[in-house]
């Protein structure tokens, strides 16, 4: 939630920049005879300090800030420091007026002012220019103050068209160049090593400028002015084809048959043959590396899963343009607004009955996770292969997205038949954003949901209203892992890291958070973390909590418990610190009884949730095997409601298959008591799923919920008669198990044709939107909080959201805040900014 820029005024002596003399160009000299005119006919002049912060360097700032010094007459000085950016500026109060109006409400489009600061200084009447001044990289840099830095690093930000237009022109220099870029676009966060962003503190740092180059560089009118990745075919990276060993294919001239071509050229002409001869390749594109192969090709698709060991998660197709993904899929308005926006996400939509995709891309889903290239390498490749492609990120799996290229020869050289690399380091790696629109109703907003946070969004920063007196670090949950920071009067959520289950990933995660630490200068006092006491950063969080390595003396740590920390963040990106009734429904988290949660609904306060309802606990017959084999979890749902013979005398193909013996064990250890329990909502979708014949193990996560939302979506489309459930609340227990009885009694009672199996699963959906809303009626005088990973199902979210307007609850918006276990760093943060204030 960002705030109008506020500006202060003080007075205090003017700060002198050693620049060196510069040649008056006409424009200067006309200026400086304007000037002196308008001191001759006694307009009074006025000087003063801007100091600016925010998203303002990498952005194309300070070349803004000298067009419009032209223009309004100004002399001065701009520079980049690790606080931001800042100005002096000298000229009649009119003009400095209306400059500072133009900064405030036409910032260059990939800037965002947080703050501007006005100081008041002596009138210079020597001075006659206005100058780019070189960035101060030594201003206030003590890690152990509060404030930190206070500039926000930009997210990478896909090509734009203007540079497209570039790379298409045979005669412009830039023809054919896969790292074309400018300061209105290109990659932000995965070359930068230090702030202030310039090209000595970035992967381009060994890349010295040809003389072209370093004239666009230099030219504060040209768009390339500063923009520190900029580079051509004469100075700049290039592009490699190796074979899965890293021996190299090309640059070799042996091998390339059309010579007028540029080796990038040439080298993404031989990437796109074999793409074309079903061959599996991986792609270092901004933040990592892809595999690609061709998504109408069902043999490189099956190969491609059989390799990476992949069996059944759906694999995001890039897609050359909007034209091609119109083939594919369907959308609102919004949703083909939101593809071709300028942070190129993967957008999940609507796939068409009738395409030409291999099956196995989406296997019995009816959406597709597409994109559109936001690379010049992407682009290029995609026009010369004409064809939609698998492009998914290279991680051994449930690990981080690989980043360089001996690692993936280490790692995934089985997995692919050539590797398309690049000599750019990418000094912070950086996967793909995954988003949805909201939308119940065509007439209602659209919003976007942001279901991992990375590429184009992240890292995501928003300020605050109040600085905080202490330097606060949150370190997230064990999956879907991101960090929070809180400094001065700033926020910061890292891109997502990843689930935290291997070393390699832990690792990651330390990488990231020291990324952060020496971007922003930051050493926390205080450390907050997840209740869980095993969780991957817990256990960091303690240990560094203890040592104070690193850190500084008077580190602290905290814990929030899970599902609280999942309200919290929605609190936080709205900046909102009175009570809320918040629904956190999701997979599982330690609760305060010691017990799994996962169903809850909470009266959630700055420093505390009540819990005022929840799912009755289910059995996790066999623990962890649970999870992987919902049909125990079905089982215990309805050992509750029947006996053992009831049981085995059921005719649903998923509990027949089962012998008796297995059945009567499962039963035995329900009976125990002492097995553990679980009140998650997650899995309930789990055991509905794999009742229906949808799932019968589970083969990653979230495939149930998926496929219970397709069925819905399926019974929508064929206006299928509604059925009705009942979801009975005791006391503060919905009764799930009453309801899965019901839903048996339904699949037994007739033939269970598909049509039925569909209108079973969206009557689920719907009973369970009823619960919440018929809840949250009592609650009308509090805010709604809709959070955690079932609340990704778009079913179930949109038919929430149309029910809760129309009675008229107020629901707190997640924005671009990951709803999942990505954004429980910023709800940890949340409840520690506000501990000791």
């Amino acid at each position: 939630m960002i705030r109008r820029p506020k500006v202060k005024s003080q007075r205090m002596q003017p700060h002198r920049h050693n620049s060196r003399h510069k040649k008056h160009s006409d424009l200067q000299i006309k200026r400086r005879l304007a000037l002196e005119y308008l001191v001759h006919k006694g307009a009074a002049l006025k000087r003063c300090q801007l100091h600016i912060t925010g998203i303002v360097q990498g952005v194309g700032f300070r070349p803004f800030v000298y067009r419009y010094a032209l223009e309004f007459q100004l002399t001065g000085t701009v520079l980049n420091n690790a606080k931001g950016v800042t100005m002096e500026l000298q000229g009649t109060e009119e003009n400095l007026t209306q400059f500072i109006t133009t900064l405030n409400t036409t910032p260059p489009p990939l800037a965002r002012i947080d703050n501007i600061t006005q100081i008041l200084l002596p009138i210079l009447l020597s001075e006659t220019t206005f100058e780019i001044t070189k960035s101060d990289s030594h201003e206030d840099d003590d890690p152990s103050s509060p404030m930190g830095a206070q500039v926000a690093v930009s997210a990478d930000k896909s090509t734009c068209q203007d540079c497209l237009n570039d790379m298409h022109n045979p005669d412009d220099r830039h023809f054919g160049y896969a790292f074309t870029n400018c300061t209105n676009c290109g990659p932000r966060y995965t070359i930068i090593n230090a702030l202030p962003y310039d090209r000595h503190s970035t992967a381009m740092a060994d890349f010295d400028m040809c003389p072209e180059c370093a004239k666009a560089y230099q030219n504060p009118l040209d768009r390339r002015y500063h923009a520190q990745p900029v580079s051509c075919p004469v100075c700049g990276p290039r592009l490699s084809l190796k074979t899965p060993q890293g021996e190299y294919i090309i640059p070799n001239t042996s091998n390339v048959s059309t010579p007028e071509l540029s080796t990038d050229l040439a080298i993404l002409t031989a990437a796109a043959d074999r793409l074309h001869q079903g061959q599996i390749l991986a792609i270092k594109g901004l933040g990592g590396f892809h595999l690609v192969c061709d998504a109408r090709n069902d043999n490189a698709v099956n190969t491609l899963r059989l390799r990476k060991q992949r069996q059944a998660k759906p694999l995001a197709v890039m897609m050359a343009d909007i034209t091609m993904a119109q083939h594919y899929v369907t959308g609102t308005d919004a949703e083909w607004r939101v593809l071709s926006s300028q942070e190129r996400p993967i957008v999940l939509m609507s796939s068409r009955a009738e395409h030409d995709l291999s099956l196995a891309v989406a296997p019995n889903l009816n959406k597709l996770g597409v994109f559109l290239p936001y690379t010049p390498l992407h682009h290029l490749l995609l026009g010369l292969f004409k064809g939609p492609l698998v492009a998914t990120s290279a991680n051994v799996s449930g690990e981080p997205i690989i980043t360089d290229c001996d690692e993936l020869i280490r790692h995934l050289s089985h997995v692919v038949d050539a590797i398309v690399d690049h000599n750019r380091p990418i000094i912070n790696g950086c996967d793909d954003s995954v988003v949805q629109v909201i939308q119940p109703h065509m007439d209602s907003p659209a919003e976007v949901q942001v279901l991992r946070l990375a590429r184009g969004y992240a890292p995501l920063s928003f300020p605050l209203e109040i600085p905080l007196s202490q330097s606060i670090l949150a370190v997230g949950a064990q999956q879907k892992n991101a960090i929070a920071l809180g400094f001065g009067n700033n926020v910061f959520l890292s891109p997502h890291i990843g689930d935290l289950f291997s070393v390699s990933a832990e690792q990651y995660f330390e990488r990231t958070l020291a990324t952060f630490a020496r971007l922003y200068h930051f050493a926390p006092n205080l450390i907050v973390r997840d209740k869980h006491p095993d969780y991957a950063p817990s256990r960091w969080a303690e240990m560094h909590s203890n040592s104070n390595v690193e850190l500084s003396d008077t580190s602290q740590c905290l814990t929030v418990q899970h599902h609280h920390a999942h309200v919290l963040s929605v609190m936080a990106v709205n900046q909102y610190r009175e009570p809320v009734l918040g629904f956190s429904f999701d997979g599982t988290g330690l609760g305060d009884d010691g017990s799994l949660w996962g169903g809850e609904v909470l009266l959630t306060t700055l420093d505390k949730a009540q819990r005022l309802a929840h799912f009755e606990p289910i059995a996790l017959l066999g623990g962890e095997q649970a999870i992987k084999q919902p049909v125990r979890l079905l089982l215990a749902l309805l050992f509750k409601q029947m006996s053992l013979d009831a049981v085995l005398a059921l005719n649903l193909p998923i509990i027949s298959s089962m012998s008796p013996n297995t059945l009567t064990n499962l039963y035995k250890i329900w009976q125990n008591g002492s097995v553990l329990k679980s009140s998650s909502v997650g899995r309930l979708f789990d055991a509905l799923a794999c009742a229906l014949g949808l799932i019968e193990t589970t083969l990653f996560e979230g495939q149930a919920g998926m496929a219970v939302e397709a069925a819905a979506n399926r019974a929508d489309a064929l206006a299928l008669d509604a059925i009705k459930l009942n979801l009975p609340l005791n006391i503060d227990q919905w009764r799930s198990s009453e309801m899965f009885k019901q839903i048996v009694e339904l699949m037994t009672e007739k033939s269970l044709t598909d049509n039925r199996r569909d209108a079973i699963a969206r009557a689920f959906l719907h009973t369970l939107g009823d619960a919440i809303c018929d809840y949250a009626a009592q609650y009308k005088h509090l805010p709604t909080v809709l959070c955690g990973g079932v609340f990704q199902n778009k079913y179930l979210l949109e038919y929430c959201l149309s029910k809760l307007s129309t009675q008229g609850n107020q629901v707190l918006s997640s924005q671009q805040i990951p709803i999942n276990d990505g954004g429980i760093a910023l709800g940890q943060l949340w409840y520690g900014i506000h501990q000791n204030q």
